[in-house]
């Protein structure tokens, strides 16, 4: 059976894609594969505070949707609040679920210690805080971070009224 026209520029396109594919889904083999492990303290009352909420829910809402908070978190390498000091989480998180807490996360993890001091990771996605792990898309960063791509995975380490410790795991790709 003879191929239409339209059937031959359908191969034609499909021989075309994978020809071309993007390669940001492989990784180059010159790539590094890189893990970093940190704690993040979002403290949210008290005299040095460091997220600030700056629009109150859009309505009545179990949970707060609309709610809007700038932070410019710590990060450390530990969990306890004195231990060393390696970065900060600079961004906004908004609760953007109607149904269920679940948060817009846009950040910039800007690390000021270490081997990584000047570098910065900006992390974009969804964090449901009471779920067990949550993971969100690394979609870039700078320094030592160009180009990278890869995911962080938050834990919950501890949580008070006043001040939220999450562990964070972070795997990237970079050059």
């Amino acid at each position: 059976m003879p191929i239409s026209i339209s059937e031959r520029h359908l191969l034609l396109l499909l021989l075309f894609l994978l020809l071309t594919k993007s390669n940001s889904a492989n990784p180059n083999p010159n790539d590094k594969l890189t893990h970093i492990r940190f704690y993040l303290h979002d403290i949210i009352r008290g005299r040095n505070r460091t997220a600030v909420r700056v629009t109150k829910p859009a309505m009545a809402s179990p949970v707060a949707f609309g709610m809007i908070t700038v932070m410019d978190d710590p990060l450390t390498e530990g969990p306890e609040p004195k231990s060393r000091l390696v970065g900060r989480a600079q961004g906004v998180y908004a609760a953007a679920d109607r149904n269920e807490l679940g948060l817009l996360m846009a950040m910039n993890l800007a690390f000021t210690a270490g081997e990584y001091n000047g570098s910065v990771l900006s992390v974009l996605g969804r964090n449901q805080p009471f779920n067990p792990v949550r993971e969100m898309p690394v979609i870039g960063g700078s320094g030592v971070f160009r180009f990278a791509r890869g995911y962080a995975e938050a834990r919950t380490h501890s949580f008070s009224r006043d001040v939220a410790v999450v562990e964070y795991n972070v795997y990237l790709m970079h050059i």
